[in-house]
């Protein structure tokens, strides 16, 4: 069965740290993108950041840039987020994604849905004190 898993949410007082893993079954990530999203309660699912299959390219959404940096571990078959100096308003549940090719991330808007093949059930980050 292909699948991703996320993991490593929790709670976390403001200003901490979460770091995120999203791991593969039943296939190699190595020739795949990868995209972290969020959806807040009430609030529309938003891209947060993506890393190319190579994990030699990343973006990030304004909101995060400078706090959260995403990885790469093929031999782990697993993507991470780092996320630091966290606030409130990034509380919500974390999706990763993951999109086939190896030239997807240069073809592809990154925070277009539909382009990607797998998702997982996502973890939830709540940031409060």
């Amino acid at each position: 069965q292909l699948q991703l898993v996320e993991s490593g949410g929790g709670l976390v007082q403001p200003g901490g740290s979460l770091r995120l893993s999203c791991t593969a079954s039943g296939f190699s990530l190595n020739h795949y993108a990868i995209g972290w999203f969020r959806q807040a309660p009430g609030k529309v699912r938003e891209g947060v950041s993506c890393i190319s299959s190579r994990g030699s390219d990343t973006n990030y959404a304004d909101s995060v840039k400078g706090r959260f940096t995403i990885s790469k571990d093929d031999a782990k078959n697993a993507v991470y987020l780092q996320m630091n100096s966290l606030k409130p308003e990034d509380t919500a549940v974390y999706y990763c994604a993951a999109a086939y090719g190896s030239d997807w991330y240069y073809r592809h808007p990154t925070w277009i849905e539909s382009t990607y093949d797998y998702w997982g059930q996502g973890t939830q980050v709540t940031v409060a004190s």
